[in-house]
């Protein structure tokens, strides 16, 4: 067995929880390759949420669906993550996020800790229980490292009996490589 690189392990862990017909969100839509993976996972008796703040974000999800033809199940939202209970109220089975900035656009435009974990929050309150939050977290901009020990501290409190926490990365990596935080749903929160 080879170790899986950031992204192939996100795939996988999405691909071995979400199953066709589920409800499932993709935090940040940038532009589309997780909506698009995650409409392929629901099928036609499914729906992805897709959330982003920035219009080129929204157009090249949208755009990436249609060309897919994946557009029918699937919702692009111009809104961030942190309004999620705003458009979705039915149980998921998944949600993920890819901090930090949309790739090929402007790089002040970031997530921010206080909004990510806000939606983690909320996220967990509307996931099935065996259902999975990934967040694959790029933390070499400026923010980053704080959204990251943000996010460390608030999933590292989560208690165990409900939340199991995972951390994925490669250690001896350089310039801040990406890794993932995977939260899977154990029991309903008190």
């Amino acid at each position: 067995m080879k170790l899986q690189r950031v992204l192939q392990y996100t795939k996988a862990l999405l691909a071995d929880t979400v199953v066709a017909g589920d409800s499932v969100v993709d935090a940040t839509a940038g532009n589309g390759h997780d909506t698009a993976f995650l409409a392929e996972l629901v099928g036609s008796k499914g729906h992805v949420y897709a959330f982003d703040v920035q219009q080129q974000a929204v157009e090249a999800t949208k755009l990436r669906l249609a060309e897919n033809q994946l557009d029918k199940q699937a919702t692009v939202i111009l809104d961030g993550h942190q309004n999620v209970k705003k458009y979705v109220s039915e149980p998921i089975k998944a949600a993920i996020f890819n901090l930090g900035y949309l790739p090929g656009s402007e790089h002040s435009i970031v997530t921010k800790p206080g909004t990510t974990i806000e939606a983690v929050s909320d996220l967990l309150d509307l996931l099935h229980v065996g259902g999975m939050i990934i967040l694959v977290v790029y933390h070499g901009h400026e923010g980053g490292k704080d959204e990251r020990d943000k996010l460390l501290a608030y999933v590292s409190d989560l208690p165990q009996k409900y939340v199991h926490v995972l951390r994925y990365e490669f250690i001896n990596q350089k310039n801040d490589p990406p890794f993932i935080i995977a939260l899977e749903k154990m029991k309903d929160l008190p």
